[in-house]
């Protein structure tokens, strides 16, 4: 993930000694309806281990799958404190593939954080809307993008597709909402990049969009650069790094006025927020690359690692 390998760069940076456990040190499985993302098969004893072994002053839990549950586990055990951080709309991610009703996912996900010293959100949007679903401890927590790799460059990456270039960058995935960006009648050509379980479907239903990956984020960068207008449909994010990592780019956000989107906008001049979202995207095409490159850069990363540094939970105990 992203966000939490920029944070561990700046941690190390700072001479914090940070050790991350994750799924590729254990066997694994596919993740059901969702292949690319790899769950550690019967971690306690492995991250038990690990946590023994480092012996760590604070322990952050970053997501709800079996390594954050055996964390979990191990810490009220050893009567350790922790913070978790509620990246993901898992309940709403839930409901897309299965239809279950969103209370049943949403009280597990609560029960998962419920001993959290402080659940760390993205976004004010999200913090107001776990509120509403009875979470406690809730601390915010923003999300920053790196202006060094993510800032203006040439615009050559699509010179040979139609004008206007609308581009998306993400995972390819239901709950990315993408159809509604794919079925508008825009001018121009309409780009989704990155991978995911809907890729395949998506590219035989549109066949009009161009379908493409990168290698890195400088190739992504590139990408970024190359289009007019960025359109993020979703509708469950939490945040959504990719509308700054195009801002930063110069390049104006369209998207609906939902939480991701509203905190990431705001009432800035960077983005056009509308239920529809054609006009959205059309009305993007007129704002200044400056408005886009001054919002990306009130988020950044310094102020991130503060903020995380400041809600981690300390054990003096040890």
């Amino acid at each position: 993930m992203r966000v939490l390998g920029t944070l561990e760069h700046h941690l190390s940076g700072d001479g914090h000694l940070v050790r991350v456990i994750s799924p590729d040190q254990f066997k694994t499985l596919p993740c059901p309806s969702y292949p690319q993302i790899p769950l550690a098969i019967l971690p306690g004893r492995g991250v038990a281990h690990q946590l023994q072994e480092f012996a760590p002053d604070a322990i952050h839990i970053a997501t709800e799958g079996p390594l954050g549950w055996a964390a979990r586990a191990w810490c009220l055990r050893h009567h350790r404190p922790f913070t978790t951080a509620y990246h993901t709309k898992f309940p709403q991610y839930v409901q897309a593939r299965t239809g279950m009703p969103l209370a049943i996912p949403y009280a597990l996900v609560r029960r998962f954080h419920a001993p959290s010293s402080g659940v760390l959100v993205p976004s004010p949007a999200i913090f107001t809307e776990l509120e509403q679903w009875r979470f406690r401890n809730l601390r915010p927590w923003s999300h920053g993008v790196d202006t060094t790799v993510f800032r203006p460059g040439p615009k050559t990456a699509f010179d040979h597709f139609p004008r206007p270039v609308f581009l998306y960058t993400g995972r390819v995935a239901v709950e990315k909402n993408l159809p509604e960006f794919l079925e508008l009648n825009l001018p121009g050509t309409k780009i989704v990049l990155g991978s995911g379980p809907q890729r395949e479907q998506l590219m035989r239903r549109f066949p009009q969009a161009m379908f493409i990956t990168a290698s890195g984020d400088a190739e992504l960068a590139h990408y970024y650069n190359g289009a007019d207008a960025f359109v993020f449909p979703s509708r469950t994010d939490t945040f959504g790094l990719v509308m700054l990592e195009a801002l930063a780019c110069g390049v104006p956000v369209a998207a609906f006025p939902v939480p991701g989107p509203l905190d990431v906008i705001g009432d800035s001049e960077a983005g056009a927020l509308s239920e529809d979202l054609r006009s959205a995207a059309l009305m993007a095409l007129d704002i200044p690359p400056k408005s886009c490159i001054a919002r990306a850069a009130a988020f950044s990363w310094d102020a991130v690692t503060r903020q995380f540094l400041d809600n981690l939970a300390i054990d003096r105990s040890h």
